[in-house]
């Protein structure tokens, strides 16, 4: 089954062929991604409806582009899939309305998919490992974005358990809005982990939220507010804002690492498995790596 897949649930456009009849990443024949990065940089942040403006404008261009380079045309494909939310309203409707008429025409199926539960199987296309395989169910999944912190629970396709979220603040919400603070420019979670990069270790120590109690969810308001009073009391100067961008992220990638050794103990599994844009922070995969060696 040769199914187009559409996402346009915040300011990227995202399309891609997938192929059910092959095998790991072979299966993804094609893929390409516009970013709105540039289009929201001037107001700070993403904008909704121009980020709806902009999928209406780059969607169909991208779809004729991804179905070429996997050398398909429309009427070679069995299914369209795109996500159904959560996300923003407008955005999210410029890829279903495509999707559902576009299914409509070629009178095969329209497939609106969960784009938490999108994220929670991702990771069952790739290559198998050469030690472990492919990743399978029952695994516990992080999901850390711009919108939503969670530790989930999967059982099986389908079947998931929330076993802990944020009551507050995403983590990557947290990292945006200290960045954005200490005058970093958009994105600001990126370019925080970058400079926390160049930052001493241990100078600025923050808390680890909610890891002093039982339990598995997240809070990062209140880090952020001990971050802000720490870089308006500081001097401001370049190594500091370093420091306390080092002293950031140690506070949020320790609280994960601390809240995933509980969830997995909790869901009596082994495996963990990280989806969402804070999942391609370096330190954060490291300390994960190391967690799940010391675990064997």
């Amino acid at each position: 089954m040769r199914v187009l897949g559409i996402e346009s649930s915040c300011d990227e456009t995202g399309v891609a062929v997938y192929d059910t009849a092959l095998c790991g990443a072979a299966a993804l024949r094609a893929h390409g991604l516009y970013s709105q990065i540039a289009l929201h940089a001037e107001y700070g942040g993403v904008v909704p409806e121009l980020a709806s403006r902009d999928h209406v404008r780059k969607l169909l261009p991208l779809i004729r582009q991804t179905l070429a380079e996997a050398g398909l045309g429309v009427r070679d494909l069995d299914g369209v899939a795109y996500t159904a939310g959560p996300g923003l309203v407008g955005a999210l409707l410029v890829g279903a309305g495509v999707a559902r008429a576009l299914a409509w025409a070629l009178e095969v199926p329209a497939i609106g998919v969960h784009h938490m539960e999108g994220h929670l199987l991702a990771p069952l296309m790739e290559d198998p490992d050469p030690v472990h395989g492919v990743p399978a169910p029952p695994f516990v999944a992080l999901l850390v974005s711009g919108g939503h912190t969670q530790s989930i629970a999967v059982d099986a396709i389908g079947s998931y358990r929330l076993l802990g979220e944020t009551l507050d603040d995403a983590a990557g919400e947290a990292f945006d809005k200290t960045a954005k603070m200490m005058g970093l420019p958009y994105p600001g979670g990126p370019q925080l982990a970058a400079l926390a990069a160049q930052g001493t270790p241990g100078r600025f120590r923050f808390a680890r939220p909610m890891t002093d109690r039982p339990g598995l969810d997240f809070s990062f308001s209140g880090l952020k507010t001990q971050v802000l009073l720490a870089w308006r009391g500081s001097d401001q100067s370049e190594s500091t804002r370093a420091d306390i961008a080092r002293g950031f992220e140690d506070a949020v990638v320790e609280t994960l690492a601390i809240k995933c050794e509980r969830a997995l103990q909790a869901a009596g599994c082994d495996t963990i498995v990280v989806a969402g844009g804070v999942g391609a922070n370096l330190r954060l995969r490291a300390r994960l790596q190391a967690m799940a060696q010391a675990r064997g």
